[in-house]
């Protein structure tokens, strides 16, 4: 079954995010990681190329965000995903884990991706905590 084309808005965003030097991934209107810079990837131990497109339960097995128990949670239940999907832009704190198993605290704002159907996706940045100091 071949895959459906990526709306033109996340064509666009993708390319934005290749020449952005902060941290930041592109996620569709599903909840699949569409993709992810090489400064993301630094962070995350590895790199889009090696990994392509994540499904949302994979990617929060992956690398979280992690719960206060240290569980995943759900992409439907993250602070991020309900502003978004109702196109309001959303900034939350939370850790996330490395394909090394090491954990990082991260602060992320998310930017809704709005088309001619409604909601695309999102653009998310993140940063490790301790540089917003």
């Amino acid at each position: 079954m071949e895959a459906s084309p990526r709306p033109l808005e996340l064509i666009l965003a993708r390319n934005l995010l290749a020449s952005l030097s902060t941290p930041a991934f592109l996620i569709d209107q599903r909840g699949e990681i569409a993709f992810f810079n090489d400064a993301a990837g630094r962070v995350l131990g590895r790199r889009f190329e090696d990994c392509g497109p994540l499904p949302a339960d994979e990617w929060t097995r992956l690398f979280g965000p992690l719960g206060e128990d240290g569980e995943p949670i759900r992409w439907t239940d993250l602070p991020l995903t309900g502003p978004l999907m109702r196109n309001r832009p959303a900034h939350a704190m939370f850790p996330l884990r490395s394909a090394e198993g090491g954990e990082h605290l991260v602060e992320a704002s998310g930017l809704p991706i709005m088309g001619a159907g409604g909601y695309r996706g999102a653009l998310v940045v993140f940063w490790p905590a301790e540089d917003a100091a």
